[in-house]
């Protein structure tokens, strides 16, 4: 069971513990226990990197993919409640211009 409070760590932090893992020959594992961290925390971010560089898996998104469809998301779920709000509102004159 883990802490309930998340540590968050900055961008530079991350770009600099990949360099490490990248330039040491070590192992993410061995890497994240010299810096302290979790080595699950550190294999996430090496993986994320390596998709943004082009090399990761197929289907895995980049950052700024993962951002667009972030967004995309957000703009939908918005859309969507207008859209609620429309057909109420619709429905509510039908009804009163139907008096």
């Amino acid at each position: 069971m883990g802490s309930k409070y998340t540590k968050r760590y900055t961008e530079e932090f991350k770009r600099d513990a990949i360099a490490l893992v990248d330039s040491s020959g070590k192992t993410v594992t061995a890497v994240a226990r010299e810096l302290g961290i979790s080595s699950e925390s550190l294999r996430g971010w090496y993986r994320q990197a390596k998709a943004d560089r082009g090399g990761g898996q197929g289907g895995e998104l980049t950052s700024a993919e993962r951002e667009e469809l972030r967004r995309l998301r957000k703009e939908n779920r918005e859309q969507q409640q207008t859209i609620e709000v429309l057909k109420k509102a619709t429905a509510f004159f039908v009804k009163e211009n139907d008096r």
